[in-house]
């Protein structure tokens, strides 16, 4: 469901000790955002995202993803 228009996009940036800046996974990216880094949660560890022109309107954690892509080892043709 889309945030209402009257009151305006949801940003909350966290400062930790080591990361810079820590964006939170339901803030939307905003102009401003874009060129610089953040670092994003995605449940295990941090995500490096750099903002480009293209990522202004969207929310950050549709940029960190929170599966990794699942394939089948390839098999030699051997049995075990």
């Amino acid at each position: 469901m889309a945030r209402a228009n009257w009151k305006g996009p949801y940003f909350k940036n966290q400062k930790v000790n080591n990361y810079k800046n820590i964006g939170l996974r339901n803030s939307e990216i905003m102009p401003s955002f874009v060129g610089k880094i953040y670092y994003i949660y995605n449940g295990k560890s941090n995500t490096k995202i750099i903002v480009l022109e293209e990522m202004v309107g969207f929310k950050f954690g549709e940029f960190s993803f929170t599966r990794k892509e699942f394939f089948f080892s390839k098999n030699n043709g051997t049995k075990s």
